[in-house]
C-alpha cells in the first residue's frame, strides 16, 4: 500500500549524543546517520521540520537523548553510500568512515552534518508523536545551509532502487 507514496525524497539523519562506555567509565561521543524516506516541513512559522524514524533504529535512541538531528539532503551520486547506510546499525560500526561520507560540525546545534550534502536543516526537537512503528520527531529549524543545487536522489520503492529528477 504505501508503495504509491513513492518515489520519496531520501535524506540522511544525523545524530549526536555523549553515552558511556559499556566496559569502562568514560564518555564516548557518538556520531550515526541513517537513511529517511518519511520527512516534510511542518510549519512556516517557526519553521519546523518532520522526520519519522523507525522505533527498532539506534538513532532513535540518539535524538531521544541529545533532543538534536540533521536532515541532509543528498545528491543522486551517493547512491551506493545510502545504500551502504540503509543496510547497516551504527550501534557497532561508523557508518561514515564506512559509506565514504565526511562528518563535519553543524553550525548551531551539538551534532554533524555530511559535507557532501546538497543542503541541511539543523533542528533541535520540540515535540515526538509515536506513530505505530515509528516516532516522529517534530523539529523547530535553527540553522540551514545550501551547498548546491545537484540532481537529488529518491527512493522508488520500499526496496532497492532509486532514482532522480532530471
Amino acid at each position: 500500500m504505501l508503495d504509491i507514496a513513492y518515489p520519496r525524497q531520501v535524506v540522511l539523519v544525523t545524530s549526536r549524543y555523549d553515552v558511556k562506555d559499556k566496559f569502562s567509565t568514560k564518555i564516548i561521543e557518538k556520531d550515526n546517520v541513517l537513511a529517511v524516506d518519511w520527512h516534510m516541513p511542518v510549519s512556516f512559522e517557526p519553521k519546523m521540520y518532520a522526520i519519522s524514524i523507525a522505533k527498532t533504529r539506534f538513532s532513535l535512541q540518539l535524538i531521544r537523548e541529545s533532543k538534536l538531528f540533521c536532515v541532509n539532503f543528498i545528491p543522486n551520486e551517493l547512491e551506493e553510500a545510502v545504500k551502504y547506510i540503509g543496510k547497516h546499525s551504527g550501534e557497532h560500526i561508523d557508518k561514515f568512515t564506512n559509506s565514504g561520507l565526511t562528518m563535519k560540525d553543524c553550525n548551531s546545534i551539538h551534532c554533524v552534518c555530511i559535507k557532501e550534502a546538497c543542503a541541511y536543516i539543523e533542528c533541535e526537537v520540540l515535540e515526538e508523536i509515536e506513530a505505530g512503528d515509528h516516532i516522529v520527531f517534530i523539529g523547530k529549524v535553527v540553522h540551514y545551509t545550501e551547498n548546491d543545487n545537484k540532481l537529488r536522489l529518491f527512493h522508488k520503492t520500499m526496496g532497492d532502487k532509486f532514482t532522480t529528477t532530471k
